[in-house]
């Protein structure tokens, strides 16, 4: 078979994505799924066999010497019934730990075969908390207050900062003589970092003004960014997300070589017990292999994957079949801003149909949430079903890692 052979099976699906390389050699296959998924989506992915130049990256790091190549795989066609994203995508996911992408894809294949996987935003916000010093308690509850009894001059400061972010909250957290104030921004499309940064940055400027107390820091910690925090499982930050779906168990028996009887017990002992007995803020099994190479491949904050690992996940038997769901409290997620606007991250972020601001405002990053919801459940029913028929170091060894 010659390239344009190849080509034209892999975009018409006669021939799957795994394939290519048994009638080609590696390198012509690598080109082969490119093209297809070019052909596949009307997209030209040409940034994803380019060079990184400084004038792409100068908003994206200082004192640029080059860029690290991060291979990039697809997981192929993964069935979607979300509110924003509904359909089949081809969910691009850049690591350098072999087997992640085989295991996420077959677990694709599991979930268009039970009929797709359900994904919902459940609830949306990113935070920032600045802390302030006050003369103690009573002080504190007075700055409490003025904000409860001022939302329109809070709301100006926050508008005066940015055309599309929305105050949704703002939570006082006394502690002594420090206070902390959790500010909450609806930021649309982008992650929000920065926008709810700036935005804290004219509240804390005007309670200054107004009631005389010191702004410590324009961020105390309570935010939290970037830190395994039993607040964000509990409150949320950035986007709170979930997915489910119902696998069949002939399914679940054929691709995964299991049972959902052996999938629940091994949720339970593994994801709830284990994790209670570690004390991890996390009770799944690999929320952040998925959270990680989805974001190197969408230009999200790497550093957020702290965030979204703290998920859990549960598994039932239903009359028979396997129940299967992932929640992730806090995804810090976007499409405009920060990494997305590097060349090769949008073409990834073109190839799911998410690239830029959505119409209306946030539909993009409501979109991706729900793609990365949905993909995280893939990776989790991948994985568990290795680890329940024993198969985990096998299929690592057979992909020769």
């Amino acid at each position: 078979m010659n390239l344009e052979e190849a080509v034209s099976a892999l975009a018409s699906g006669d021939m799957k994505l795994r394939d290519a390389a048994k009638a080609l050699d590696e390198d012509r296959a690598v080109e082969a799924r490119r093209r297809a998924l070019e052909a596949r989506h009307d997209l030209d992915l040409s940034p994803l066999d380019g060079r990184l130049r400084g004038s792409e990256a100068e908003n994206n790091v200082e004192n640029m010497v080059g860029a690290l190549e991060i291979p990039l795989g697809v997981a192929p066609e993964l069935e979607v019934h979300g509110e924003h994203a509904r359909g089949i995508f081809d969910v691009p996911l850049a690591t350098t730990e072999g087997a992640l992408v085989a295991s996420v894809s077959r677990g694709c294949s599991a979930v268009r075969e039970s009929g797709g996987a359900v994904a919902r935003i459940l609830k949306d916000g990113m935070t920032r908390a600045p802390v302030f010093l006050t003369s103690g308690v009573e002080e504190a509850l007075k700055v409490s207050r003025w904000i409860d009894g001022n939302p329109d001059a809070v709301n100006r400061a926050v508008s005066s900062t940015t055309e599309h972010g929305e105050l949704l909250d703002v939570e006082p957290f006394p502690v002594g003589r420090n206070l902390f104030l959790r500010l909450r921004l609806d930021a649309k499309d982008a992650m929000g970092m920065n926008m709810v940064t700036i935005a804290s940055e004219a509240v804390a400027e005007l309670i200054e003004g107004e009631l005389g107390i010191r702004l410590v820091s324009l961020s105390g910690n309570m935010c939290v960014d970037k830190k395994p925090s039993a607040l964000n499982v509990v409150r949320g930050r950035g986007k709170s997300v979930a997915a489910e779906v119902v696998v069949p168990r002939d399914t679940v028996e054929r691709v995964l070589k299991c049972t959902p009887d052996s999938i629940v017990d091994l949720n339970v002992r593994k994801n709830l017990i284990g994790s209670a007995r570690a004390a991890s803020l996390g009770f799944n099994a690999h929320h952040a292999n998925i959270v990680a190479a989805l974001f190197l491949a969408t230009g999200q904050d790497e550093a957020h994957v702290v965030e979204g690992s703290t998920g859990i996940t549960t598994a039932e038997a239903v009359d028979g079949d396997l129940y299967l769901s992932v929640t992730l409290p806090a995804l810090p997620i976007g499409t405009v801003g920060g990494g997305t606007r590097l060349p090769a991250q949008r073409a990834c972020l073109e190839t799911l149909g998410v690239a830029g601001g959505g119409e209306p405002p946030g539909e993009n990053a409501d979109r991706l949430a729900e793609i990365a919801a949905a993909t995280v459940l893939a990776g989790e029913l991948s994985l568990m079903g290795a680890l329940a028929a024993g198969h985990l170091s096998r299929a690592h060894e057979e992909l020769g890692r």
